[in-house]
């Protein structure tokens, strides 16, 4: 599903974010990326969108190589990918439902499909009473919920999610996280970039760890820290 292959990415000021980076991850599967804050993993999530390119190697999804498409491609990949972000990313003068609408509207999806679609995915996330709330009047869990919502509307087939706890209490965390393993049981491939030690040593999905921009481990039913 997701391939990177000898993939290295250094930045213009000479850092290297990561360094002949290998990996695959398969159809359906739920993986952890962990490592210290520098390490490369939001690095490594934004070239599986094309955020950012590589400066060597290559970034397949779904067998198509990412660095080759052209720029008017680019948003049909998207169309395939739902991105998660820390900071939620939320339209604070629209509704939760026009939130989560956008990003089909944006695909020019039929006003038929979308009054059919975003009513599903509130329910999914637990938020079919707030479709005409906003943003300001939730809390932060609520507002990663809608977030999320806004990221699974399309069916996407790889879910994408970059620290999606960072700004939440435990408690809420473990709401979101208890969503995203649901998502990923109905079939969609889930990448998580995460500090959430606790989180990640619960659960025991697949871990990719990195330092310094390498794949130091890749263990499956996996932790955060390397086992002693």
């Amino acid at each position: 599903m997701i391939e990177f292959l000898n993939v290295t990415k250094r930045f213009p000021n000479g850092s290297v974010a990561l360094s002949d980076v290998s990996l695959r991850i398969g159809k359906g599967e739920f993986v952890f990326v962990v490592g210290p804050s520098g390490a490369g993993k939001t690095t490594l999530v934004k070239l599986i969108y094309r955020e950012e390119t590589p400066t060597s190697g290559d970034v397949l999804v779904g067998g198509r190589s990412v660095v080759s498409l052209r720029p008017w491609a680019v948003p049909y990949l998207r169309r395939r990918i739902g991105v998660v972000f820390q900071d939620f990313r939320l339209l604070p003068n629209r509704t939760v439902f026009e939130n989560v609408a956008f990003a089909m509207r944006v695909i020019e999806a039929p006003a038929r499909q979308i009054a059919r679609e975003v009513p599903k995915a509130l329910e999914l996330v637990g938020l079919a009473g707030k479709a005409q709330s906003y943003p300001s009047e939730l809390s932060g869990g609520e507002q990663q919920r809608i977030a999320l919502a806004r990221a699974m509307v399309n069916n996407p087939a790889v879910l994408l999610a970059d620290e999606p706890t960072g700004n939440l209490d435990p408690e809420t965390a473990w709401g979101i996280m208890t969503l995203f393993e649901e998502i990923n049981r109905r079939g969609t491939t889930v990448v998580i970039a995460t500090h959430a030690r606790t989180i990640v040593n619960a659960m025991h999905k697949r871990v990719v760890a990195l330092e310094a921009g390498r794949v130091v481990r890749d263990e499956t039913e996996g932790a955060y820290d390397r086992a002693l």
